[in-house]
């Protein structure tokens, strides 16, 4: 029997690395894009033919169709917000109900969750994590805990199941201290979502994507945030709450990981970082405010401001190597058009120590040590070959894949669908 192949998708800095304009690109060639993690803290801006559309647990491949898409177990899911973003598409002419699978497996963040996620970081002070607040860290909390309700839950007694789970959330905002609160609106509208989530079908999405894989279907895995808010491996304890990796994939969707083929890690030709937790290359000068307003650097769903900074490759050769990946994908190169020189951080000095690798701390002693390369000072965001790259730019990226140890194979030259060279 013909078996089909997996290829992971996902973000190697600290997220909002454009990965849902490159799900979008890169769907064509697979017939299922599936999400392995997250929930709707996770925007993916997506912009073709004159339309910009924010997804939050959606995965990227819906706008091309015939494909299936996969919400997986790995997944926390708002049902009120999925609503929300599912209504916005169909009224812009995408059909969803048929085409959107949802794993029984995973698991529903509750507006209770909200609640505690609000009164743990107003209990650390001045050491936020600087969550979104949509309740993503309570609702896996209660996942590891054995505590948690699943989109399965919802067919079997399931008004019984949520009071208690809700009079138990309760129960610990009281002892934080946490009172005062009416989520009656919220909670009618969540109920809302629920009916609306009973509209699709509900699947042992393990089951269904080992069987297509089977029947040789292949698979691109869509990963939310960035390596770098990994729960294990990122700038903890200023991570999101679940595995960010591509390990997260096999646990997130069901997927043995010989089934793995190519593992395409996404990067700016920049960074950036949105809310609390260590960066070691921002910039907190015109420069990070002129790459922020270029970029257009605030966050899709909280509409933040991003923290900008220069590219570090101490960071992205760790995400490299955690992740297995076979090649990058550099995003937002355009916005380093106008630059007379682009900095690149090739090690850290710590404790009066170089290094190259990544270390435990990255929240204390740090300082980035730079090479400094000529800007290429042109508008390369009408360019539609790779022959008409200006020579300092194709230096920039020979540099990065010398220094990375990984081929480049595609550069975004803007926001568009088709402002994307493909390298031969």
């Amino acid at each position: 029997m013909n078996k089909g192949k997996v290829d992971v998708l996902l973000g190697l800095q600290w997220g909002d690395e454009g990965k849902g304009k490159v799900v979008d690109v890169l769907t064509p060639r697979y017939d299922v894009v599936a999400r392995f993690q997250g929930g709707p803290n996770a925007g993916h801006t997506l912009e073709f033919e004159g339309q910009k559309y924010v997804l939050r647990s959606i995965p990227s491949g819906i706008f091309q169709g015939g494909k299936v898409n996969i919400i997986g177990n790995g997944v926390v899911l708002a049902p009120d917000l999925f609503m929300d973003e599912a209504r916005d598409l169909e009224r812009s002419g995408h059909e969803l109900h048929s085409r959107l699978h949802i794993s029984r497996k995973a698991h529903l963040i509750m507006p209770t969750h909200r609640l505690l996620d609000a009164a743990y970081e107003a209990v650390k002070g001045n050491s936020k994590v600087g969550t979104t607040g949509k309740g993503i860290g309570p609702t896996y909390t209660d996942k590891v805990s054995r505590n948690g309700l699943r989109v399965g839950d919802i067919f079997d007694n399931f008004e019984e199941k949520y009071a208690a789970h809700k009079a138990r959330h309760e129960k610990i905002l009281q002892q934080l201290g946490y009172t005062g609160y009416d989520i009656s609106d919220v909670e009618r509208k969540w109920m809302e979502g629920i009916e609306f989530l009973k509209q699709f079908p509900i699947v042992d999405s393990e089951h269904e994507i080992n069987k297509l894989l089977l029947s040789g279907k292949s698979i691109l895995c869509e990963g939310a945030q960035g390596t770098m808010l990994d729960i294990d491996f990122g700038s903890y304890p200023f991570v999101t709450s679940s595995n960010t990796i591509c390990a997260g994939a096999c646990t997130g969707l069901g997927i043995g990981p010989n089934r793995i083929g190519e593992v395409y890690g996404i990067m700016k030709a920049y960074c950036t970082r949105v809310g609390s937790g260590p960066f070691p290359t921002e910039l907190f000068d015109a420069t990070g405010d002129t790459i922020r307003q270029i970029g257009h650097e605030y966050g899709a769903v909280t509409g933040r401001e991003r923290r900008c900074g220069w590219i570090d490759l101490v960071a992205l050769r760790y995400a490299i190597m955690v992740n297995g990946v076979t090649q990058l994908i550099m995003m937002k190169s355009d916005v380093l058009d106008g630059f007379e020189t682009i900095k690149a951080c090739v090690a850290y000095r710590q404790n009066g120590t170089e290094t190259p690798d990544f270390p435990f701390d990255i929240e204390h002693g740090i300082e980035p040590v730079y090479v400094e390369l000529p800007g290429w000072k042109t508008d390369m965001t009408h360019i539609t070959s790779e022959e008409d790259f200006p020579q300092a730019f194709c230096d920039y990226v020979s540099f990065l894949e010398e220094q990375l140890q990984t081929p480049i194979r595609i550069i975004s030259i803007g926001p568009d669908r088709e402002q994307t060279i493909i390298r031969q």
